[in-house]
């Protein structure tokens, strides 16, 4: 099983908000929103959107909202 993990991550590396799902399609809408929510002063600042891959609901942070 391949689960999608979006995060936004703040300059200091502390996970702001994280999405998961099952849905490659979900996963890369939440990317484009994450990318886009974040302003040029954040960006500049180093706040990042990533996503990422893992294979487990055990890998996927705690605090994540988690759709099937």
């Amino acid at each position: 099983m391949t689960i999608w993990v979006n995060e936004q991550i703040d300059p200091s590396g502390i996970l702001y908000s994280c999405i998961a799902s099952c849905s490659e399609d979900h996963a890369k809408d939440c990317h484009e929103s994450f990318e886009s929510n974040l302003t040029e002063t954040q960006k500049k600042a180093g706040w990042v959107a990533t996503m990422r891959t893992v294979n487990s609901w055990d890998e996927v942070p705690a605090s994540a909202l988690k759709l099937d």
